[in-house]
């Protein structure tokens, strides 16, 4: 499965021309870890995702869920 991360990370590194082992390089993370990222992983480890969107100028931060009304946390 490929979630926005997974897509954004590849398509960034395909636009600046780099192969996932320069990425990894780059980055100062493992192959396999730039590897699962791209492919979409649910479980790994933020600061390193972080490490990897630095190098585009992101980074993951909290943002704001868009709920329906009757979804708050008052009515769960």
């Amino acid at each position: 499965m490929s979630g926005p991360i997974a897509s954004f990370t590849r398509q960034r590194r395909k636009a600046l021309r780099l192969t996932q082992p320069e990425l990894a390089a780059k980055a100062g993370v493992g192959l396999r870890f730039v590897r699962e990222l791209e492919l979409g992983k649910a479980t790994l480890r933020l600061d390193k995702v972080n490490q990897v969107l630095a190098l585009f100028g992101h980074e993951l931060v909290p943002t704001p869920q868009v709920r329906k009304p009757d979804e708050t946390i008052e009515n769960q």
